[in-house]
């Protein structure tokens, strides 16, 4: 149990890396959004089996792109993090959630201990 917390614990902060990444260009090109329109806690399973999908696919992209990043000239650099940018979006995006949204939920499941136990319940492996 004890792995299982430090890695959703390593996925939030990924998620948290993914938030702002993309939350800065978002706030630039969109109006604060009213406190109201946050998620609520009753999330449906979909949304969570998403959002689970999305997190482990966010960690193996920043992976890979974290060991391109090191070994990448200085010259390459640029065009390899707006690479990482592009596909950390669609790591996002391909399991059908908006960034914001992705954003949203994860900002939820850091609060509510529910939500991270049934997030941390969908990215666990399948021994059975």
């Amino acid at each position: 149990m004890r792995r299982n917390l430090r890695r959703l614990t390593q996925i939030f902060a990924v998620a948290a890396l993914v938030a702002a990444w993309h939350g800065s260009a978002s706030a630039q090109a969109q109006s604060p959004s009213p406190q109201g329109s946050q998620p609520a806690t009753n999330l449906s399973d979909q949304k969570l089996d998403q959002t689970a999908a999305a997190m482990q696919n966010v960690v193996k992209v920043k992976q890979d792109y974290q060991q391109r990043l090191q070994s990448a000239s200085e010259s390459d650099r640029e065009r390899i993090t707006k690479e990482a940018s592009d596909a950390l979006k669609s790591a996002v995006t391909e399991q059908g959630l908006s960034v914001e949204e992705y954003s949203s939920i994860l900002v939820v499941a850091q609060s509510d201990p529910e939500v991270q136990k049934k997030l941390l319940e969908r990215i666990q492996p399948k021994d059975k």
